[in-house]
């Protein structure tokens, strides 16, 4: 019997209404999540945008900042060199000597006995040195590069050498005061070495490095100088020979007389250039950290003295210019008088007492305060006051070194009411300046009347001796005095030398001009001290053709025979002999009317 066909199966509608009711929610959220897809897929395109062009300049910087940057290597100091190109100050490679003791393959007392004779350390002290840390000691400084080639030659391990700069002066203690130092920051502290500092240091080209992706620095760019080394110089006016011979007869004066301290100065009057610029006592710049503070100042440019009789030639050139004396007018020297109820008197007024009528020549010749006071007497107060701030007093020199201190002068009612001032000035007291600029004013009278800039810096040069870059602009000589006036004085000088106070001046065979001074000292609380005094000596060859001035100051030398003739002449003739030799300055022609 056949089988009845089956009925297709099919679901129930209760089934089918749960059926229906659960696939309605998963068409909800695919929908749900194609939209999120959609918002999805906008906003990455939205932030790709903004990536890639609102933002693109910003972290392409910033990528660079990360990956590369401008490396500025260490540029050494300028060299210093005096006006024969020796090398006054220089910058060297110098090597610290570390101690890594975990790392020694020997035992610390072997390694020590090796290192000490190239170290000049005791081989105790290096031992008990190696044992204050497992690593990283510092065992010597400054090392230069034939020691460091000595070690390494050991080839022992745990010893490392660190390479740095240090500033290196040859010359020693011979330009101290004028070059100055560097101290370890590498900063300039005094001398040339502060106020030159823009002339000293450059900035060396800088070189663009990557990091690789290990982090190792690697070049990138390097620029096409980079790898030139600067080869200018700092030249100086200044002349080595003459230099040491000024500080060694200096020192040899001092030590003879125990006198305080002492400088010389030579000037070339025609622009102001200095060849020699000495101070005692001075310092190791090498050795600076030992040195005492007060040393650093030159006390030339930043101390003052009252000059004494070496201002009486620069007072006689003001009355001559003044037109209220001439070269031929005679005065009368009692020896001492008396003005405005204080006495003045002659140096020798007790051996000699008065001289009676003498020239302006012989008052310079015989160095009479009386003379003096009566010459300025014509010229009025307020009139020589004018004249004394016209030659520069109460002002500074403009040197190109640091710490300089301005000249000081009375103030004007104080000089026109009290007939005492004028007539102290008149002998070189009552007001004070530096010794550099005494030699400003005696360049004055060796030069026409003109008053030119004192200076050590000649200016920048290459290898060539070439000026390169900005040169040192010095101001332009002021016309102050008329030669006219200046040379009748440079004639009276001449006779201080030939027949006067400075006969120890003298040199056979050139005409030579010079005013001795021996002042006393005044204290900074007013007054004079009792034994205290400074002796000084200018002196200016030759006299037929003016040019050069020298000048020493020696300050509280000891002595009853210590005075300006005894003390600073000689140093002055001995300076000038060596400048004769050095400038082959000729042999003077004798005046008129002399064999």
């Amino acid at each position: 019997m056949p089988t009845p066909p089956q009925r297709p199966f099919q679901t129930p509608p209760a089934q089918r209404r749960q059926i229906r009711r659960q696939v309605a929610p998963s068409r909800f959220r695919l929908v749900l999540i194609g939209i999120f897809m959609i918002l999805s897929g906008l906003g990455l395109i939205a932030k790709l945008y903004h990536l890639q062009f609102t933002q693109a300049a910003f972290l392409h910087a910033k990528a660079v900042e990360q990956q590369q940057f401008r490396f500025h290597p260490f540029a050494p100091r300028r060299p210093i060199t005096d006006r024969n190109g020796d090398v006054l100050a220089l910058d060297r490679p110098v090597y610290t000597l570390y101690a890594h003791p975990t790392l020694f393959k020997e035992s610390p007392e072997a390694i020590a006995t090796q290192l000490s004779p190239l170290i000049n350390q005791p081989i105790p002290s290096l031992v008990k040195l190696f044992g204050t840390a497992p690593s990283g000691i510092p065992v010597q400084q400054s090392l230069r590069e034939e020691v460091r080639d000595q070690i390494r030659d050991l080839r022992l391990d745990g010893l490392e050498l660190i390479q740095s700069q240090e500033r290196f002066y040859p010359q020693q203690d011979l330009f101290a005061e004028i070059v100055g130092f560097v101290n370890k920051e590498y900063k300039g502290q005094a001398g040339l070495e502060l106020s030159q500092k823009a002339a000293l240091e450059y900035t060396a080209p800088s070189i663009q490095v990557s990091r690789t992706g290990a982090g190792a620095v690697m070049p990138n760019q390097i620029p096409q100088d980079f790898l030139w080394a600067d080869d200018l110089s700092l030249q100086l006016t200044l002349d080595s020979r003459l230099q040491r011979i000024a500080r060694e007869t200096l020192r040899k004066q001092i030590l003879k007389y125990n006198a305080k301290r002492g400088t010389v100065i030579v000037m070339d009057a025609r622009d102001g250039s200095l060849l020699t610029l000495v101070s005692e006592p001075t310092y190791n710049p090498n050795e600076y950290y030992k040195a005492d503070i007060s040393l650093f100042k030159n006390w030339a440019l930043s101390d003052l003295y009252e000059p004494g009789s070496t201002f009486k030639p620069i007072n006689v050139a003001i009355a001559l210019e003044a037109g209220v004396i001439s070269p031929t007018s005679t005065f009368y020297d009692q020896g001492q008088i008396t003005v405005g109820g204080w006495p003045v008197e002659n140096f020798d007024y007790t051996t000699r007492g008065g001289r009676g009528a003498i020239t302006v020549t012989e008052v310079l010749e015989y160095s009479s305060n009386v003379g003096m006071v009566h010459i300025m007497e014509h010229l009025k107060p307020a009139d020589y006051y004018a004249w004394l701030e016209r030659i520069g007093l109460g002002q500074s020199v403009a040197i190109d070194l640091p710490f300089t201190t301005a000249s000081h002068l009375k103030p004007k009612a104080d000089f026109v009411e009290h007939v005492i001032e004028p007539a102290t000035a008149a002998f070189g007291q009552g007001f004070s300046l530096t010794p550099i600029q005494l030699v400003q004013l005696h360049g004055m009278l060796a030069n026409g009347g003109k008053l030119v800039t004192p200076h050590v810096v000649k200016g920048i040069l290459n290898s060539q001796g070439q000026p390169v870059g900005k040169q040192p602009i010095l101001p332009p000589p002021r016309q102050v005095l008329s030669p006219r006036s200046t040379q009748a004085v440079l004639q009276m000088m001449e006779a201080v030398v030939s027949q006067g106070t400075g006969k120890a001046a003298s040199i056979k065979g050139y005409r030579i001009g010079g005013k001795t001074g021996t002042a006393q000292k005044a204290n900074p609380t007013g007054g004079y001290q009792g034994m205290g005094k400074i002796t000084s000596f200018v002196g200016i060859l030759p006299i037929n053709a003016p040019r050069y001035v020298v000048v020493a100051v020696i300050d509280e030398p000891k002595g009853d025979n210590a005075f300006g003739s005894t003390v600073a002449a000689p140093i002055v003739k001995t300076v000038m002999e060596s400048l004769i030799t050095i400038e082959a300055i000729p042999p003077s022609q004798p005046k008129v009317g002399q064999p």
